[in-house]
């Protein structure tokens, strides 16, 4: 009998697989441009899950040109963020580091936002102009809102206390960004203040989690003949004899997702408010309930269960692509419940 081959199970590309450090991902780096035009790069919303589609195929050279297609889709709700302050980094021979930051008073949100002071610490005594002088005297190579979320906005979630997170900032010169941040102070900003519907996004969330499982689960490994002795669902072997070591290439078992992941250039279908398209199924969605504010449609699916928050970031790798024109005839909201 011929030798059976096939391709690599598993891939070591994503080590060490361990536990993500926060329940939302974590931006590393905001793609830049030359416009003249000061934006905000980032947001946040909160998966409910997943419906479908028909939309109308205007691209003149598919297949399906003209037609009613399915798409699966991925709702995500989205309120408005708040504006908390800015901070400024400049380059070091170790990489990025923080020169300062300045935040809003702290009374122009206490009323409007009290739940924040449950996450961070109310500043009495912060000098915001003197932060700014600095921040503009400052060899600085990348400037960031401090924004929070406002869980409050939405009933699908048990928390609501805000978390707070970096968004990067594209567009004009740094004192330009700065002064665009000043007059943000305590503001709110939507989902389309960053990004607009058709265009791509980057987004950036945490999996699913399983907690320890074994290497047949983890990677995909083969099941071994019922003949062998004590054990199927191991290796074989754990590598050469005379070595005395396990290499860290050997798949095993551990930590099985709630990993960071990104997944590139990913299309904004609809972004659309409850009260003129409804998208709550019969019965509401799985795990999450009713969507009352503000949603988008993402084309496929987004990494993570109900409830995750999901962060987007401008699309790092979407430059100079074609998108094809799209209508959407009809949204799902038939029941999830399975019946």
């Amino acid at each position: 009998m011929a030798k059976r081959n096939h391709p690599r199970r598993g891939s070591m590309a994503f080590s060490p697989r361990k536990r993500s450090s926060r329940p939302f991902g974590h931006v590393k780096s905001w793609p830049t441009t030359d416009a003249s035009e000061v934006r905000v790069q980032g947001f946040a919303g909160w998966k409910a899950g997943m419906t479908h589609i028909l939309s109308r195929d205007l691209n003149p050279t598919s297949p399906s040109a003209g037609q009613e297609v399915r798409v699966p889709v991925t709702v995500v709700e989205c309120p408005k963020m708040r504006i908390l302050g800015v901070r400024g980094y400049e380059m070091t021979p170790y990489g990025k580091r923080a020169v300062g930051e300045a935040w809003s008073d702290a009374s122009q949100i206490a009323d409007a936002f009290p739940e924040l002071f449950k996450r961070l610490p109310e500043r009495k005594e912060h000098d915001a102009d003197k932060h700014f002088e600095n921040l503009n005297n400052a060899d600085l190579c990348e400037v960031r809102l401090i924004v929070a979320t406002q869980p409050s906005s939405v009933s699908g979630i048990p928390t609501k206390v805000p978390d707070v997170m970096e968004m990067g900032l594209d567009g004009g010169d740094f004192s330009e960004q700065l002064q665009f941040a000043k007059e943000k102070f305590g503001e709110e900003y939507s989902f389309t203040d960053s990004f607009q519907e058709g265009g791509l996004t980057d987004i950036v969330a945490v999996t699913k989690g399983y907690g320890w499982q074994g290497v047949i689960k983890r990677f995909g490994g083969k099941l071994l003949s019922h003949k062998n002795s004590k054990k199927r669902r191991q290796h074989g072997n754990m590598g050469a004899f005379g070595d005395g070591y396990v290499r860290k290439s050997i798949r095993q078992g551990g930590q099985t997702g709630y990993h960071q992941r990104t997944e590139y250039n990913k299309r904004i279908l609809r972004v659309a408010n409850p009260e003129e398209h409804s998208i709550t199924p019969s019965g509401g969605f799985l795990h999450y309930g009713e969507v009352k504010s503000d949603y988008i449609l993402v084309h496929g699916s987004v990494p993570g269960p109900a409830k995750r928050l999901i962060r987007f970031r401008d699309a790092t790798r979407g430059s100079g692509k074609v998108l094809p024109d799209y209508e959407i005839t009809y949204v799902s909201t038939a029941s999830k419940q399975g019946v």
